[in-house]
């Protein structure tokens, strides 16, 4: 009997976002959410972000999450701000994850802008 349509996507996802979560974790990564953005945003389906104690530990912890991407046949994923090491942002598709210096993370605080409640259509501004 073939599986529903979708079972097999949600799968993936969530072998994907486990591949992650552990990759984190296992780099010591440090205040780590997992927001789900799917029905909010093209993006992806998972937004991850953690926090690197300094530039090289926030470098080690991206190196560290590509090669796990790769080694777990999720493809090679986009990176942007590995040179700087303040900021890293890795998209692998379904699951984009941004890993920051305390400080960095702090000032943007992007996770209140992903965690907010979803207004309903008819709400006027």
């Amino acid at each position: 009997m073939p599986s529903p349509a979708g079972v097999g996507e949600f799968d993936a996802v969530a072998r994907a976002l486990k591949t992650v979560l552990d990759s984190l974790e296992d780099s010591k990564a440090e205040n780590i959410v997992s927001i789900d953005i799917q029905g909010k945003s093209s993006l992806g389906d998972y937004m991850v972000i953690a926090s690197g104690r300094s530039h090289r530990h926030v470098a080690a912890v991206a190196d560290h999450l590509l090669t796990a991407l790769k080694d777990a046949g999720l493809g090679a994923a986009r990176v942007e701000g590995l040179s700087g090491a303040d900021w890293v942002l890795i998209d692998s598709g379904d699951i984009i994850v941004h890993v920051f210096r305390p400080e960095i993370r702090e000032f943007y605080n992007i996770e209140k802008m992903w965690q907010a409640p979803d207004l309903e259509e008819e709400t006027v501004h």
